[in-house]
Formats: structure tokens, C-alpha cells, sequence
């Protein structure tokens, strides 16, 4: 009877969101040593690799509370302009009132959270849609970003310049300089954020009740909503999540960037969203993972560093890479999750 059970439980498929991450995780390290092998060079320093993290931390935070909205079903493109205003707002406090570092986190924190909170209760109470309000929302972030400052502003305050050029080195990783000086490979110390958070919204996903809600809000709302599922609460909280991940990705981006400047995080919310969706989230909403978010970030910068390494540095490459990458993997998952839907459709037949 044991054994019976055994057998019927191995054969139990995986789920779709376990599926697509697979297939992201082994699409990159498939990815990577194809570019190691063909162009060597970088791709052979372990640095390079680390500075994927290092360079996207704030881009991995947004693109996971990307994730969680579009979990619920939802969209949110206003990220891009939040962290302008956060970048710029933190740094000009610390310049013309010499706050603290912990104070403009709080401020970086606070402009993220009220973002959410206005965006979340128009899209849940109101049942507005969530591309109109976060359009707007984008609009008025980066028309007040330049309210704050039209110029760009650098950060100055010596504690915050101290935590911004703190990094951990990783031991026994890096490489020999040509005087013979061993240089150990580094993380920065909003990598170590990044990774946190990630950690901390993957735990949450899985093992909680607002985890599982998320997806069956996203998956079939009305049948959510029969099971008891408060639907709106749910899609309110979503946003609310997603907005102070802003505040986080905006103070780790200033903390990378130690400036403030109109034009911070440029199309942002349109990497992250395509990160998200390279990681195995779907737009019609139900499945996804923060992880795979991760690796989705990881492979879209790869192919950036890729289309560099191939000799094509104009940024108009990097864009068509990035937009028929999108396609693939969109096209990979729809025929994927089609053939998948078939094959579980004729076995329950």
C-alpha cells in the first residue's frame, strides 16, 4: 500500500510555476557557459558574473514586486519613475537639511509605501485599470522628481559614501593582477538586500496564506472569491508590497549610483516587467516565482553583455536582443503550457 502511494505521488506533475522555473534556471547557466565558451574573456572572471548582481540589485528588488502584482493578475509600470523621485528626494535631504542615512532610507521607504497604498486602493476599491492608475502614477513620480531638483545632485554625506563604497569580498574567488597581487572578487551591500528580499518573498509565496491567495486571485479571481478569499484585500496588499520595494530598489539603486537625477531608472519598470515574464510570471496572472525573477534579471543582462562581447555596443542592439529574447520566452511558455494543458486534459479524459 506504501509503495502504491510512492508511485502515484512520484508521478504527480510538477506545477507550472515549478515548470517555467526550471526551465529559466537551466535556459541561463545554459546561456552563460555558451558565452564563456565561445567568448571567454570576461565571462571566464568570476567578477563580471558577480556584477550582474551588483549593477541590477535595485532592478532584481522592483522586478520581484513585479512579480507579486502580476501574481495577482495586476501590472504596475509607475516603479521606473518611483525610484527617481526616491533617488533624488533621499539625496537632496541629506544635501540641504544633513539628514542621516536612516532618515532618507525612511523617506525612500515612505514615497515607495504611498505609492502603493494610492495605487493599490484605485485598483482594488475603485476597480480602475492597474495599467491607467500606474501610468499615472508614472507620470507623477517623474514630473515631480524634477519638482525636487531639474539638476542632477550627488550624494555627499560621508556615512552614506561609506556604506555605499562598503563591499564583501567573497574568499578564495578572484583573480591575479599582472603585478602578481591576488584581487578577491566582491559583492556591494545592496546585492546583500537584493538577496534577502528574495529569500524573504520566496518563504512568503510558499509557505503562507497572502502567498497562496496571490495565486488564486490571479489564477480564477471569481472562484477565489468562493472560497473565501477577501479578492481585494488581496490585490491592495499587492501593491502595497510592490510599492515599498520600490522605496528598497530606489535606495539601493542610490546606493550604486550615489546620485539623484531626473532621468534615473529609465525604462526600469519595463526591464523588470520583462524580467518577471523571462522567469516564468505570466501577464494573465496565477503563476510565478520571486526566484525566477532572479535568474530573469541574470538573463537579460547576460544577453546584454553578450550582444557587447559580440562587437555591437550600439544601445538600438541591446534592445532588439532584449525584445526577441521577450518573444522567445513567451512563446516558449505559451507553447509549453498549451502542450502541457493538452497531454493533463486527454489523462483526466
Amino acid at each position: 500500500m506504501a509503495n502504491t502511494l510512492k508511485t502515484k505521488k512520484d508521478k504527480l506533475p510538477l506545477s507550472n510555476t515549478t515548470l517555467l522555473l526550471t526551465i529559466t534556471i537551466c535556459s541561463f547557466f545554459a546561456m552563460y557557459l555558451l558565452a564563456m565558451l565561445i567568448w571567454g574573456g570576461g565571462f571566464l572572471n568570476p567578477q563580471q558574473f558577480l556584477d550582474l548582481f551588483n549593477n541590477n540589485a535595485y532592478l532584481i528588488v522592483v522586478a520581484c514586486g513585479l512579480t507579486i502584482v502580476m501574481i495577482a493578475g495586476g501590472i504596475d509600470i509607475s516603479v521606473g519613475g518611483s525610484i527617481a523621485l526616491i533617488t533624488m528626494a533621499s539625496v537632496v535631504y541629506m544635501r540641504d537639511h544633513n539628514g542621516g542615512v536612516l532618515s532618507a532610507a525612511l523617506i525612500a521607504l515612505g514615497i515607495g509605501l504611498a505609492m502603493g497604498l494610492v495605487q493599490g486602493s484605485l485598483v482594488a476599491y475603485l476597480k480602475i485599470q492597474p495599467f491607467i492608475v500606474t501610468l499615472a502614477g508614472m507620470f507623477f513620480t517623474r514630473g515631480m522628481t524634477t519638482i525636487v531638483s531639474k539638476e542632477p545632485v550627488t550624494a555627499k554625506n560621508a556615512a552614506f559614501l561609506a556604506i555605499k563604497e562598503a563591499h564583501l569580498n567573497i574568499p578564495g574567488i578572484g583573480r591575479y593582477a599582472k603585478n602578481g597581487n591576488f584581487i578577491p572578487a566582491y559583492i556591494e551591500i545592496g546585492v546583500v538586500i537584493a538577496l534577502v528580499v528574495v529569500i524573504l518573498l520566496w518563504a512568503t509565496l510558499k509557505w503562507t496564506r497572502f502567498g497562496r491567495n496571490l495565486y488564486a486571485v490571479g489564477g480564477n479571481s471569481e472562484s477565489a472569491l468562493m472560497l473565501g478569499i477577501n479578492v481585494q484585500k488581496t490585490q491592495f496588499f499587492a501593491y502595497v508590497l510592490c510599492g515599498l520595494l520600490a522605496g528598497i530598489g530606489g535606495f539601493v539603486y542610490l546606493l550604486h549610483t550615489g546620485a539623484g537625477n531626473a532621468s534615473n531608472a529609465t525604462q526600469a519598470e519595463m526591464q523588470a516587467i520583462a524580467s518577471s515574464i523571462i522567469g516564468g510570471t505570466l501577464l494573465s496572472g496565477g503563476v510565478g516565482s520571486v526566484i525566477g525573477t532572479l535568474f530573469g534579471v541574470m538573463s537579460l543582462k547576460t544577453i546584454t553583455n553578450i550582444v557587447v562581447a559580440s562587437g555591437l555596443r550600439e544601445p538600438y542592439w541591446q534592445s532588439i536582443t532584449t525584445g526577441l529574447m521577450l518573444c522567445f520566452f513567451i512563446l516558449l511558455q505559451s507553447v509549453i503550457l498549451a502542450s502541457r494543458k493538452k497531454k493533463l486534459g486527454n489523462q483526466a479524459g
